[in-house]
């Protein structure tokens, strides 16, 4: 007769937590949920067109995303580079964006508001608008990040990133990314 002892419950059930966990997006105090953000310029991971850049026309990609809850009440789109030299170089800031909207043109405006109410804030080249990849050197990265949020943001044209990120704070219902990639 075996004597082996009995796989305990508690074991098989600490395997399940992690998991279970994963679900929980603590830091916005609910559903962690995703939202999908495609290109027809590029795909996730895929090099950026050379239109898209400083070394071209220096037009924004068109960008569709889906996902979105339908609690939000904005939207807030982030563009950055995070292998620049002096630290992560951002390219574009836009929020306030209506949460029904589900993707921008290629080639958006810079003006400061645009038609819909969405907000430019100002990029590290010091300009609102897009300001496309130009790297000095080697090859970057380049997040277009979409935030789902609860609110509308009570900021100007020309906010910075810092600044539309601390307003985020503690609003965020749900996030996506899409990663195009440039080298010069």
């Amino acid at each position: 007769m075996s004597t082996r002892a009995p796989i305990p419950v508690v074991a098989i059930l600490i395997g399940i937590i992690p998991v279970s966990l994963t679900l929980i997006n603590l830091s916005a105090g609910g559903l962690d949920m995703a939202i999908s953000i495609t290109s027809s310029a590029f795909t996730d991971g895929a090099m950026i067109p050379k239109k898209h850049t400083c070394d071209a026309e220096d037009i924004s990609p068109d960008l569709k995303w889906s996902g979105v809850p339908k609690e939000a009440k904005s939207l807030a789109l982030i563009c950055d580079d995070p292998d620049a030299p002096a630290g992560t170089w951002v390219h574009w800031v836009l929020f306030n964006i209506p949460a029904d909207v589900t993707g921008l043109p290629a080639g958006i405006s810079s003006e400061a508001v645009l038609k819909k109410g969405a907000h430019h804030g100002k990029n590290d080249f010091r300009k609102l608008g897009y300001g496309g990849p130009c790297p000095p050197g080697g090859t970057h990265r380049y997040f277009f990040k979409v935030y789902a949020l609860d609110t509308l943001l009570n900021l100007e044209s020309g906010s910075t990133k810092a600044q539309i990120v601390a307003a985020m704070k503690g609003h965020i219902l749900a996030e996506g990314q899409l990663m195009g990639k440039y080298k010069r």
